[in-house]
Order: C-alpha cells, then structure tokens, then sequence
C-alpha cells in the first residue's frame, strides 16, 4: 500500500468526521470544518507533487495516465467547490457538503491508486 494513500485516507477520514460532527451539532460552517476540506486540498498539492516526481524519477503509471491525472485535477477542485458552497450558503447542511468532499476525494484515491498499480477498473 502507497503511503501516500494511506495519509490521505487519514487526512480525508478525519475532515468528513469533523464535518459530520459539526452538522449533528448543528453548527455552520466554521474554521475547524473550513481548514479540515483545506487540510484534504493540501494533501491533494503534496499528492501532486509526488506524484510527479514519482513519474519524473522513472515510476510509471501502470494504468492509463491521461486517467489518473483526470482524477487528480478533479479531485483538486472538489475541496474548491466545497469550500466555496460553504461560504455562500452558511447553514449547517453546509457541513454536509464538506464532509462528501473528504468521503469523495477518498474514493477518488482509492481509485488512483488502483490506477497507478494497473488495476483493471471495476
């Protein structure tokens, strides 16, 4: 397992339960659930990078490229619309969305990393 997958499966659990938190508490959006979806587009940039240097270094992608590269640039604005959805609509639902986007980006890792080990999708 891709210890890059395993932070980010970390990172992306930790921010949906906080979320999640914050909207059985019935809280609106908050900095702590902001900079948790914040915390997952961080790790996504972090997940960018190496992966470049992992292709740049001689590691292939075992899958098809232009795919993996398509979930991570999609995978990058997920955080974005999230944000942006809890700023503009500032009710705790909000939270909601926040949460789908950390429990969305880690299916889209999962689905990477099958990619860049040359998994048959499914």
């Amino acid at each position: 397992m891709d210890p890059f997958f395993l932070v980010g499966t970390l990172v992306c659990a930790l921010s949906a339960v906080v979320c999640i938190g914050a909207a059985v508490l019935r809280q609106p959006p908050n900095d702590i659930t902001i900079l948790s979806v914040a915390a997952v587009e961080l790790f996504l940039l972090a997940y960018t990078v190496g992966a470049v240097v992992r292709q740049v270094t001689g590691e292939p992608v075992l899958g098809e490229a232009w795919e993996f590269w398509g979930y991570l640039l999609t995978a990058l604005l997920v955080p974005v619309g999230a944000f942006w959805w809890s700023i503009l609509e500032r009710t705790r639902w909000s939270n909601l969305v926040l949460a789908a986007a950390g429990l969305t980006v880690f299916v889209m890792l999962f689905r990477m990393e099958q990619i860049w080990d040359g998994v048959a999708g499914l």
